[in-house]
């Protein structure tokens, strides 16, 4: 039996929250087994994210609990959306009370820490506690990759992977039908997965929030891949995506824009036909991206965080988040990343690359 490393940390907390999102157990797995194996730290699972710390809703996590889980999808905890500082009433007072609620389960389940698995928003959360004088540590996970401090999260390329192979199907549809096809991928307001995906897709056209599209711009690069006689297009689509019309609007007015239509690829669908008469169609790829088993490379990066996490831990180092810098696994603190969104500049080389192989960028 190997002997049992020190640890500052002899219990914890571990949660999930936010959308699910490929590699959740992979690094549930990685935080417990090293926490476990090699530092002896009990684990306290609590279930459905902070919903799950406000009403005190936790189980004793033992190795038969966390074993076999890292090709799973989804999260052995469970998730939900709870923003316990997001008040849902005018006077704020459900916010003191929920907050009060964490801290005194935290208490009252004698954790050394709280480690908290989710995006922009858990992470944020998670620092807000801090300051509230909780210790926590942080794990990046969203298929966006959008989260300040880390060069990428977990659930990246399997959702990329997913994407891809969506675009790869329909190029044999828009071919044999002769047609546009729009399809649009998640990322809210961080184009990278629309923008990875439409490269190794081979999308004739692809389109980020971070480069406002221009209609006119769309359809002469379409109407001129017609005429050298390529018969369809792929349009590849963040669901964020928004015309250069739009950027001038606030957010009332893009609203009103933006309304009877489902989301933002029947929107464009309609544009494109309008603008070239192309006969066009629209495909949302939707919760597919976020659901399924890990890819390698996921299982591969959440589980290095994951022991990465647990040896923050074991040092007593609270307050940060472990995060992929280059090809090294480090960490930073919780405020890096708090309240931001990482988004792709607009002198990335993807970009470039995409540009380079004739992709239209929307503009």
């Amino acid at each position: 039996m190997a002997i049992l490393q020190k640890s500052a940390t002899k219990n914890f907390g571990i949660l999930t929250a936010g959308g699910d999102c490929p590699g959740l157990n992979a690094a549930i797995r990685g935080v417990c087994r090293a926490a476990y194996d090699r530092y002896g730290m009990t684990i306290v699972g609590v279930a459905n994210g902070y919903r799950g710390l406000i009403e005190e809703n936790v189980r004793s996590l033992r190795p038969v609990d966390f074993s076999g889980i890292l090709t799973r999808g989804g999260t052995i905890l469970g998730a939900s959306r709870e923003k316990p500082f997001k008040p849902s009433s005018g006077d704020g007072e459900d916010v003191i009370e929920k907050v009060e609620a964490i801290r005194e389960n935290y208490r009252k389940l004698k954790l050394d820490c709280l480690v908290v698995l989710g995006g922009n928003g858990t992470n944020t959360t998670g620092y807000r506690l801090s300051q509230e004088g909780l210790n926590v540590v942080g794990l990046p996970k969203t298929i966006d990759n959008d989260i300040v401090g880390t060069d990428r999260t977990f659930g990246f390329f399997s959702a990329l992977s997913i994407g891809t192979e969506a675009i790869d199907r329909l190029h044999s549809t828009a071919q044999s039908h002769s047609r546009v096809i729009v399809i649009e991928l998640m990322g809210h307001k961080a184009g990278w997965l629309a923008l990875y995906a439409g490269v190794a897709g081979g999308g004739d056209v692809i389109l980020i929030p971070e480069i406002p599209y221009d209609i006119k711009a769309i359809g002469k690069h379409l109407l001129e891949r017609s005429r050298s006689g390529k018969t369809f297009s792929i349009v590849v689509a963040a669901e964020g995506a928004l015309s250069l019309e739009e950027t001038k609007m606030d957010k009332k007015d893009r609203k009103k824009c933006r309304a009877g239509f489902p989301s933002i690829a029947y929107r464009l669908a309609g544009e494109i036909t309008a603008e070239t008469g192309m006969e066009t169609r629209a495909t949302v790829l939707g919760y597919m991206q976020r659901g399924g088993v890990p890819s390698a490379a996921d299982r591969v990066l959440a589980t290095s965080l994951g022991t990465a996490a647990a040896d923050l831990l074991a040092r007593g180092e609270y307050g940060r988040m472990v995060a992929l810098t280059g090809n090294d696994i480090s960490s930073v603190d919780l405020s890096v990343p708090a309240g931001k969104v990482k988004t792709v500049p607009p002198d990335h080389q993807m970009i470039d690359t995409a540009i380079s192989v004739g992709t239209c960028m929307g503009v």
